[in-house]
C-alpha cells in the first residue's frame, strides 16, 4: 500500500496533459508531469521510473512532494538558500587585503592560500578557515596572490 496515493482532479490532469502535450516548459518540469500523470493512473513507481527514465525514489518524491504541497510545490523547483554565514566580514576582509599585499614570510616568494589561512587564524581573526575560503574571498575582492 502506497502512503502517498497521488489523485489527481479534472483541472488538474488536464493541466498536466496540456504540459506533457505542448513541450514548452523545461525538461525537469516536463519530467515530473510525466510522473504525476502517471502516478495518478495508479502505476507503480517501478513502472513509472522506468517510463520516464528517473529513479524510484525520484519518483517516490515527487508523489510525496505533490501530496504534502500540492501541485505547484511538486513541479517546481525548491528555491535553495545558503545556510552558511561568511567567515570574514567587512574588518576581517580589509584585515585580509593588508596581509595580502604585504610581504611574505620570510623564506617564502609569495603569499598561498594556506599561508593566509594559517596567518588569519594565528592573529585571531578567524577560528577556523580553508584555504578555498581565502580565496572566494579574495576573488570577490578582485585580488589576486599571482
Amino acid at each position: 500500500m502506497r502512503r502517498y496515493k497521488v489523485v489527481l482532479t479534472v483541472e488538474e490532469s488536464e493541466r498536466l496533459d496540456e504540459m506533457t502535450r505542448k513541450g514548452k516548459i523545461g525538461a525537469r518540469k516536463l519530467k515530473r508531469a510525466e510522473i504525476l500523470l502517471k502516478a495518478g493512473e495508479g502505476l507503480t513507481d517501478r513502472k513509472i521510473a522506468l517510463h520516464t527514465g528517473t529513479s524510484r525514489p525520484t519518483v517516490e518524491r515527487i508523489r510525496k512532494q505533490f501530496v504534502l504541497e500540492g501541485l505547484d510545490a511538486a513541479l517546481d523547483d525548491k528555491t535553495r538558500t545558503r545556510s552558511r554565514t561568511p567567515k570574514l566580514d567587512g574588518v576581517g576582509e580589509a584585515q585580509l587585503t593588508v596581509l595580502a599585499c604585504s610581504t611574505p614570510p620570510e623564506g617564502r616568494s609569495r603569499w598561498t592560500l594556506m599561508l593566509l589561512a594559517g596567518k588569519l587564524i594565528e592573529l585571531k581573526i578567524v577560528d577556523t578557515i580553508s584555504g578555498e575560503a581565502v580565496r572566494e574571498h579574495l576573488k570577490k575582492m578582485n585580488l589576486s596572490l599571482g
